[in-house]
């Protein structure tokens, strides 16, 4: 059986049968790591961790959380020694400010793959089908033309520039797709500019799929006014694999099958049950989670996990005059405005000097009074200075958005 056959097969799995199997294949990994993985066989034995003698999926938590400074710290001896028919080399996008490589085993590469076309599935959407790609960067002539050619093996088009003739082109082939795809933002931004340009059209997309970042409610409206639908979300990284999908109910399910999620302190740990090659194991992926209870029933019918929103990627801090705080506390704070107010903000923060912060804010500025600067002062008191500014473009549409920037060393 083909691993798209067996995804989708396993859809319709009982809680039961998905932890079953989870434990079956977590053992055989752990075995197989500990044998062919010359730095994990060292860490088990440190932390008196028998792999034979796994039963339960909560003896993981013998094992103290991987981090991404680990992974490239000790990389060769991470990377297993067993001789794969078929390894792909695989990269972090390093905008963490840590690049990471390693190999990859040709089962994670294709279990992750089925895992994401199982979730084109929920739409009514084929790998093949005609799609639409947005990925949010200005590149070379050369490189586009070699890109255009691969494109068209994945009947796939994409934008390499956001000048007004290239996004009514875009729009253009948008008629005949049935899907689009890329960085949530580079979708808002382009639907802004369909909308705004009178290029809206009666299109047949089935799925809209924001992915490598958080899809914000504030992008929402925009698009389904542009392409008649909302941006669904697909979850995961390079070094996790993907580890859920948003199902038409509007729920991320995790892929069981592939990972095992974790969540401690609000924060997500990964096991990768197909990375073979280069072992992912209670890996601390830097986000912060907020997981479904475990007896939640999706509407959908299906039994995978669901985590409820992935809140922000933590790291990086914002400095105060006497107190720092997480910059995912940026995305709560805002989602609060939204609840109390009912107002949606897209924003960009930078900071350059402790206790003082620029703000931007794409839209106008607030008729019904100072709010953001009340809620801001409620929030951080005086230990924050906020410089705000309306009406900005935050995306300069050159890669990821981030919403915080900084160059203070926390």
């Amino acid at each position: 059986m083909g691993y798209l056959d067996f995804m989708k097969k396993s859809d319709g799995w009982s809680e039961k049968e998905l932890l079953d199997y989870q434990t079956k294949r977590c053992k055989e990994f752990l075995e197989f790591v500990y044998k062919y993985s010359p730095y994990f066989k060292g860490f088990f034995d440190r932390n008196g961790f028998k792999p034979s003698e796994f039963k339960h999926l909560e003896q993981l938590k013998q094992l103290p959380p991987f981090t991404k400074e680990n992974l490239i710290k000790y990389n060769d001896e991470i990377q297993t020694n067993y001789q794969f028919k078929k390894l792909f080399i695989s990269s972090t996008s390093g905008t963490s400010g840590q690049l990471l490589k390693f190999w990859k085993n040709e089962e994670w590469d294709s279990g992750t793959r089925a895992a994401i076309f199982r979730g084109y599935s929920w739409y009514g959407v084929n790998p093949w089908d005609r799609n639409g790609y947005l990925w949010g960067y200005n590149i070379s002539q050369k490189e586009a033309r070699k890109i255009k050619i691969l494109d068209k093996l994945q009947n796939r088009f994409r934008l390499f520039s956001y000048t007004q003739s290239e996004i009514e082109k875009f729009a253009r082939n948008l008629k005949g797709a049935k899907y689009l795809h890329g960085y949530s933002s580079v979708i808002y931004e382009v639907a802004k500019l369909v909308n705004k340009s009178g290029l809206k059209d009666d299109y047949d997309l089935k799925m809209i799929k924001g992915t490598s970042e958080k899809v914000y409610d504030s992008y929402q409206e925009e698009v389904k006014k542009a392409f008649g639908l909302k941006i669904i979300e697909e979850y995961g990284s390079a070094e996790s694999g993907a580890i859920a999908f948003e199902c038409p109910e509007g729920n991320m399910h995790i892929a069981m099958e592939n990972v095992i999620v974790e969540e401690e302190d609000g924060q997500i740990l990964v096991t990768n049950l197909l990375s073979k090659s280069f072992p992912i194991i209670r890996y601390r992926l830097g986000d912060s989670i907020k997981m479904a209870d475990p007896n939640y029933k999706c509407p959908c019918g299906r039994a995978h996990a669901v985590i409820l929103d992935v809140q922000g990627r933590l790291g990086e801090k914002i400095i105060g005059k006497v107190h720092e705080y997480p910059s995912v506390l940026l995305n709560i704070f805002f989602k609060g405005i939204t609840t109390k107010h009912g107002i949606l903000l897209n924003y960009q923060l930078r900071q350059n000097f402790k206790g003082l912060v620029d703000m931007d804010i794409e839209q106008e500025e607030l008729g019904n009074g100072p709010i953001l600067e009340k809620e801001l002062r409620n929030y951080f008191k005086d230990d924050i200075e906020f410089t705000i500014r309306y009406g900005q473009n935050i995306h300069k549409m050159d890669g990821k958005l981030k919403n915080f920037i900084t160059t203070l060393k926390n």
